[in-house]
């Protein structure tokens, strides 16, 4: 009896779950374009500051910028998982 009456409100509320996702691979991603933009910021800044230390500025750079495009991508396949199973 109860297994039924949650399965039902699971079903009913099916369609708020899948917006829920879609709003966070939304926002998963806008955030992860944020972050690589101020990376990518700072890293311009800190040249500018000292153009001798470029190389070891640019490569923690892009270490960072792939760490952050990773955990964006894990969440955007995570919500369109949810989305569509």
């Amino acid at each position: 009896m109860l297994v039924s009456i949650i399965l039902q409100a699971v079903t009913d509320l099916m369609p708020l779950a899948k917006v829920g996702a879609a709003l966070g691979a939304a926002i998963s991603a806008l955030a992860a374009g944020i972050g690589i933009g101020r990376i990518g910021s700072s890293a311009m800044e800190s040249i500018a500051r000292q153009p001798e230390a470029a190389g070891d500025i640019r490569s923690g750079m892009i270490v960072a910028a792939a760490l952050i495009e990773g955990v964006a991508f894990f969440a955007v396949v995570l919500c369109l998982l949810i989305l569509f199973v």
